[in-house]
């Protein structure tokens, strides 16, 4: 349940930055035109229309029973998170671990999963606090102020 809890986690986290860097998705008239323009994802969760929500909860709970099909299938030899993709399913890129290689993935993912999670819930909770998105903040934080963008505020008289 950990390493499915920090797959999503990690796929959490790329949805809450990712508005901010790459833009959002154009609404319509069914949608409505700015449906999909809210870079907060607290704020976006409810003003979504409610067939969006229910399309990722059906695409959530198809791959929460197609884990437990896997499970049933296989038992007592069913490996935690394996999904038969990669190492033992369909793999695209052709990558072939050792065994002792595999086990160093299989933790570094595990510990990627658990810095999501925690990083998630700091995400949420600086969302719900500031009511701003997080690259609206870090844009904020990162600009630089007028004042300052004058090189001879830096610098002495004369260089």
């Amino acid at each position: 349940a950990e390493l499915i809890h920090g797959r999503i986690a990690q796929l959490a986290v790329v949805g809450f930055i990712a508005p901010g860097l790459f833009g959002t998705l154009p609404g319509n008239e069914w949608t409505g035109v700015d449906a999909y323009s809210y870079t907060n994802p607290l704020e976006a969760f409810g003003k979504v229309p409610g067939l969006a929500i229910l399309q990722i909860f059906l695409f959530m709970s198809f791959l929460e029973f197609r884990r437990l099909k896997i499970i049933q299938e296989e038992g007592s030899n069913y490996v935690a998170g394996d999904q038969k993709i990669g190492q033992t399913g369909y793999n695209p890129f052709g990558l072939d671990y050792s065994d002792e290689a595999f086990e160093e993935k299989k933790l570094q993912e595990l510990k990627h999963c658990r810095l999501a999670m925690v990083g998630i819930f700091g995400l949420w909770a600086q969302a719900l606090a500031s009511g701003e998105s997080v690259t609206d903040q870090l844009g904020a934080g990162l600009t630089i102020p007028a004042y300052a963008a004058k090189a001879g505020y830096f610098l002495p008289e004369g260089i």
